[in-house]
């Protein structure tokens, strides 16, 4: 398992022990006490360093390299029944973009969100999760489709954000995540969002607008990233554990300010420590929050979800 810098303390102690098992193989002598003993250290490293983590620590744990991304979510909460579609009718496909129909304990849902890549080959195929404006119309274009069939829609959000490049704004970058706001607003079926790892400006927000939203609590979600807003701010990336402080994007900041609705809790050490777990917890989640979502009718769910998002923020007229 790769750790972060600060894991060492847990690294070494991994070490220890793995040294320890090797002695007690080769020499035959019984040291399941002193493997048990550090074992117990372990954890307990682990639960203090994960019990205080900085709002930068955060952000490292939510861009680690074995954390699960979208479709790893949707293939085991579908146990594999899902259908990707493909396309946005325009231009092309975006494979940063990902979405299809799945079943989950016999109920059909519509699952959309960003997938990065696990190694360099597919990090450059997916665009390192960044999505071209054609990824936010494909996007759009399954929810419509949804809203057609009338199945709920989950949202799994994980982006350092839409794509920056001069081709993506002259095919529309701003318009096209500004309209899927408009028009996620509107859906007629119920809708779910959940930020799973980077949660960073408008390609967060393109696929963010939902009855209920939730994070995972080793994420982030903010305007913009650290790094960013340490170099406009200071003219450098030195400063980027002060900008992350200061922007508050933390799964209890975000909660506290009125932007998010919950908190899933992730294993310790993170999602990427033990992924079924978290898949599990995900699960019973969409579930019950959707179960509940059906209960309202359309156009009271609609008008909940508009005033969710006139309520946030601070102002005076």
């Amino acid at each position: 398992m790769i750790l972060l810098d600060f894991e060492e303390p847990i690294g070494k102690l991994q070490e220890q022990l793995e040294k320890a098992i090797e002695i007690g193989e080769e020499s035959g002598v019984d040291i399941s006490q002193t493997i048990d003993d550090l074992k117990k250290k372990i954890d307990k490293t682990r639960k203090e360093i994960y019990s205080n983590l900085t709002p930068w620590q955060r952000v490292q744990v939510s861009r680690h390299s074995e954390r699960p991304y979208t479709l790893e979510y949707i293939n085991y909460l579908t146990g594999g029944d899902f259908t990707e579609l493909h396309g946005d009718r325009g231009f092309k496909d975006d494979k940063a973009m990902v979405g299809g129909f799945g079943i989950v304990n016999g109920k059909t849902y519509m699952f959309i969100g960003q997938q990065k890549g696990s190694d360099t080959k597919s990090r450059q195929y997916r665009n390192f999760g960044m999505a071209n404006p054609e990824g936010y119309r494909k996007a759009l274009r399954l929810m419509k489709l949804a809203e057609k069939f009338n199945k709920p829609i989950v949202t799994l959000i994980d982006t350092p954000g839409a794509y920056p490049g001069l081709e993506a704004e002259e095919r529309g970058q701003g318009e096209a995540i500004a309209r899927n706001i408009y028009e996620m607003f509107r859906l007629k079926v119920p809708v779910i969002c959940i930020i799973i790892g980077e949660g960073a400006s408008g390609g967060a927000i393109g696929i963010g607008v939902g009855d209920k939203v939730f994070m995972l609590e080793n994420t982030w979600y903010s305007v913009i990233s650290p790094e960013s807003c340490s170099s406009i701010l200071w003219r450098s990336w030195e400063y980027k554990e002060k900008a992350a402080n200061a922007l508050k994007l933390t799964p209890e900041d975000m909660l506290a300010n009125g932007l998010i609705d919950g908190i899933i809790k992730e294993p310790l050490g993170g999602a990427h420590v033990n992924p079924k777990e978290i898949f599990k917890r995900v699960k019973e989640t969409i579930v019950k929050e959707i179960k509940e979502l059906e209960k309202t009718d359309a156009k009271e769910r609609i008008l909940k979800r508009e005033q969710k998002y006139i309520n946030i923020g601070v102002y005076n007229e």
